[in-house]
């Protein structure tokens, strides 16, 4: 059965992005979007579609949450031996989608991820809560189970195990840094005329900004 999907149209109206209303750092810029995201009241504004290729070349998405950025790039955390985490050996590039549709604004991110170091992932991974530390133990990313109640019945095991001690960081959980080459701004307009801003880094590491056409 077909679905119709024509008519689920909305109007953009929350304004512009001009060249000059931003500054020269497109993080500085990620910033104040994901703070005014938060202020809306938006349930995980730091929610993120991650996308991947594999060595064969067949694309992969899902959502992900960002842990943490600052002008080497964008982090999160995964298991190192799932799916994601295989495409990233095989292929570093990767994309990012911000979609915050309260502010009718998206932000797109691409470039080339690399593994956090240790300390890095061990100060996030001591930072959740303890059932999510002893999670990270239980699940074999993207493995097929015979149920859920496997996953139930291991994370209880390592409860009661650990009851009186802290579970240390997996070997094989940690984090991934995307560090940006090009990050695109975006933002709705009227009669679809939206506003597409794009920050490229040049060879030298400045940033130069670019007005696409939407």
């Amino acid at each position: 059965m077909t679905q119709q999907m024509a008519d689920i149209r909305k109007e953009y109206r929350r304004g512009h992005l001009l060249e000059d209303e931003v500054g020269p750092d497109p993080f500085a810029l990620f910033a104040d979007w994901l703070e005014q995201a938060k202020a809306t009241g938006l349930v995980e504004p730091n929610a993120m579609t991650l996308a991947t290729v594999s060595g064969e070349g067949h694309p992969s998405a899902r959502m992900m949450l960002l842990k943490s950025f600052d002008t080497q790039g964008f982090e999160f955390y995964t298991n190192y031996t799932g799916r994601k985490a295989g495409e990233l050996a095989a292929n570093p590039w990767a994309a990012m989608t911000f979609w915050w549709p309260s502010l009718e604004r998206q932000v797109r991110i691409e470039g080339v991820t690399g593994k956090v170091s240790a300390a890095e992932s061990d100060d996030y991974y001591n930072s959740r809560p303890k059932g999510s530390r002893l999670g990270a133990w239980v699940s074999h990313q993207s493995s097929i189970i015979p149920n859920r109640s496997v996953l139930e019945a291991r994370h209880a095991e390592l409860t009661t195990e650990y009851a009186d001690r802290e579970p240390e960081r997996p070997p094989f959980w940690g984090g991934y840094r995307l560090t940006p080459v090009t990050i695109e701004f975006w933002q709705g307009g009227v009669h679809r005329l939206h506003d597409r801003l794009r920050y490229r880094r040049e060879d030298g590491g400045a940033w130069i900004i670019e007005r696409l056409s939407p």
